[in-house]
Parts: C-alpha cells; structure tokens; sequence
C-alpha cells in the first residue's frame, strides 16, 4: 500500500508541475485564468437561477436538479477538506506558478473542479448531444486549477468524481421521485 501511496504522490507532483510549469502560453495565460471563474460559486449558481428563470419548464427542472447536485457535492467537499486539509501546492512545492488570489484553505478536493461537473453532467443525463459543450468546459476548469497553481491532479480528478456522483444520484432520485418507478 505504501508503494502505491507513494507512486500516487509522485506522479500527482509531476504532473502537477507539468501542467503548471511545461504547458505556460500566452494563450493559457489569458483563457485559463477566465475558465476558473466557470467553477466558482458566484458564477455557477447565478447561471442556475437565470436558467430556471428564463428557461423552458424541463430545462428549469434540470438546472433545479444541477443546484441540489451543487449543493450536495459542496457539503461533502467542505467536509473532505475538514477531514483531510491538503495543504495546497504552492505552499508545499517548490518552483509554482501561482495566479494573483492565492487560496487559503485546503486542496483536496477540488470545489471548482466539482461545481463544474455537477452541473456539467446533470445537463449531459438529460441531453447527452450537450456533453460534447458541457464536457470540455468542466475538464478545463480542472486543468485550469493546476495551471493556476492552486489543486494537484488528485484534487482535481476527485473533485470531478464526487460532482459526477452527486450528479448521477440526484438526477436518479428526481426521476423516480417524479416518475414512482
């Protein structure tokens, strides 16, 4: 267990540094730090309340579905973060490109990173032609974490997981829920 413990480590650093070090353009200078705001809570949730305002009635069904599976991924991210407190990269690495706001609390996991895939997949269950948008945009936010030297990989891939989780149980609950199957 120690070696495989050890071989995540490594690995997580590397490609940490390699995304936040070895993939520096002006391009990603410019886009990715914009790409990050995709995550936030600001952005997410006011882009829910203007879909369920301004949307369809199916469509204000599923943004409703994408805020509890928000909500719910974030209370099991700030517990994580209690539980685990990951110190973040740049305060325990060497050589990190850092974005001006550097964070304060804990790494692991990745909130952006989740927010973007809690909402990102409740949409693509329902209308899977959208993952092709919905898809990409929450994997940059992941990568964009890295790039700004804020998440390792592992907070990332895992702050992914627990939005796809949350994603899949909410949506599952709200179609029996709705439907009595």
């Amino acid at each position: 267990m120690d070696r495989f413990v050890n071989w995540i480590s490594v690995n997580d650093t590397q490609l940490f540094h390699f995304v936040n070090s070895k993939l520096r353009c002006r391009a990603f200078d410019y886009i990715l730090p914009k790409i990050t705001h995709i995550g936030g809570a600001t952005f997410t949730i006011l882009t829910l309340l203007i879909v369920m305002i301004f949307s369809e009635k199916v469509v204000q069904t599923w943004a409703i579905e994408a805020l509890i599976s928000l909500s719910l991924s974030h209370i099991i991210v700030h517990i994580i973060k209690k539980m685990y407190c990951r110190e973040r990269p740049y305060n325990k690495l060497a050589n990190v490109t850092l974005c001006s706001n550097p964070l304060t609390d804990y790494s692991f996991p990745s909130g952006h990173t989740t927010a973007a895939f809690s909402i990102a997949i409740v949409f693509s269950l329902h209308m899977p032609m959208l993952s092709i948008f919905f898809l990409p945009i929450a994997i940059l936010v992941g990568i964009s974490r890295m790039y700004l030297g804020l998440h390792y990989p592992t907070d990332c891939i895992i702050g992914a997981v627990l939005g796809t989780v949350s994603s899949i149980i909410v949506v599952f609950c709200s179609f029996v829920f709705f439907t009595g199957q």
